[in-house]
């Protein structure tokens, strides 16, 4: 064998090893990003299993809410039968824009405010907003990363080929506007 033979079988050899190691990188971002979600979604399906128990609390003393009631309970079927990510995601923020008008309109009844029940139900959901926001922003980041690494030479040359293409983060959509919203204080 020449040594000329032996140095192109090298470098072939370091070529494909290298491909190897962008595909495996690429496929390593995109499980952490599924994985990410699939934290999201536990929280999420915690937080589909108290909304009932929540909107029955209530209802006992907002019977004439029915409207706010039965966009949460809509809500919560859209968000349930979602099955994409994607769908996931929609679906999620329209729940939260649903359970903000149940919380607007619970303002109005304080006698339910010092209902045992319901303190603890909002404490229960306050936490798993809490988990959920934490969650969401490790989904953004490992789709960051995700994004970053199709998106940047040399590894946007093969992610094409091996199927890879950036993915959406997890955004706030109409919610945004109502979080930059400074808070009204009344007294």
């Amino acid at each position: 064998m020449s040594t000329t033979l032996i140095i192109v079988l090298a470098i072939v050899a370091l070529l494909v090893i290298w491909v190897i190691s962008i595909y495996n990188s690429l496929v390593r971002l995109r499980n952490n990003r599924e994985n990410a979600f699939a934290n999201i979604d536990v929280q999420l399906r915690q937080r589909y299993d108290l909304i009932p128990q929540l909107v029955s609390t209530v209802k006992g003393y907002a019977t004439h809410e029915k409207e706010v009631f039965e966009r949460v309970t809509e809500a919560r079927s859209a968000a349930l039968s979602a099955n994409t990510i994607d769908e996931k995601m929609k679906a999620d923020n329209a729940l939260t824009n649903a359970l903000s008008g149940l919380k607007v309109s619970l303002e109005a009844y304080p006698e339910l405010k010092a209902n045992q029940n319901f303190l603890q139900l909002q404490g229960e959901i306050s936490d798993i907003e809490n988990k959920l926001s934490a969650t969401r922003r490790y989904f953004n980041v490992a789709t960051r990363e995700l994004n970053n690494a199709v998106q940047t030479f040399p590894n946007n040359l093969f992610a094409g080929m091996f199927g890879f293409k950036t993915e959406s983060m997890y955004d706030l959509a109409e919610q945004r506007a109502t979080l930059e919203k400074a808070p009204e204080i009344k007294f």
